[in-house]
């Protein structure tokens, strides 16, 4: 399955999106995890930090799995700075999850998110022939729901209070695009 994505890259600017090599482990660790951004976790739920060995094993397993794809985002210097993942493959529904996250505060805000999300989605349309891609985020990130609609994924509900924001709750979106509505926006 994944032969489909062994040569695609695309660039912009420099950056580069690409499928994730083995080889790129310890740099996705030592340049991205060591330490992790507090935004990032914020915004991703995940814990503030982690191993060496706990993100290399988990790098490896990704890119190891026949069910997802992994691709970086490398800055025009060649560093890891994101990742754009679509996982959750269900092959007879052709449906899956994306996610993505840039690592780097100076990375944000350029439009480099919404380029690779762009990308991601239209792989994830014309290459795994998928019906419909989903996704959920955070309330308290508006910066990645104008992203994720600006690539055409729309708002399907909200679970309300579905996440604590340090002592507060917060709403977790869902959103989702389907293959006509990809179509009709790429005309």
């Amino acid at each position: 399955m994944k032969e489909r994505a062994a040569g695609k890259s695309w660039t912009k600017d420099g950056f580069v999106l690409r499928l994730a090599r083995k080889e790129d482990a310890q740099e996705c660790y030592e340049h991205n995890f060591h330490p992790l951004d507090g935004e990032i976790a914020r915004f991703t739920g995940c814990k503030p930090e982690f191993e060496r060995k706990e993100v290399i094993d988990f790098f490896l397993q990704c890119v190891e799995a026949e069910d997802r794809y992994d691709f970086l985002l490398l800055s025009p210097e060649g560093h890891v700075i994101g990742e754009s993942v679509i996982n959750e493959i269900h092959e007879e529904l052709r449906s899956a999850n994306f996610r993505i996250a840039i690592f780097h505060r100076d990375a944000r805000g350029k439009g480099i998110g919404s380029w690779a999300v762009r990308q991601t989605v239209r792989f994830a349309f014309e290459e795994l022939r998928l019906h419909r891609l989903s996704l959920e985020v955070f309330s308290f990130n508006p910066r990645a729901i104008r992203a994720y609609e600006k690539a055409g994924f729309r708002r399907e509900g909200v679970l309300r209070d579905g996440v604590k924001d340090g002592d507060k709750y917060a709403d977790v979106i869902l959103m989702a695009i389907l293959e006509e509505e990809w179509r009709e926006s790429e005309v």
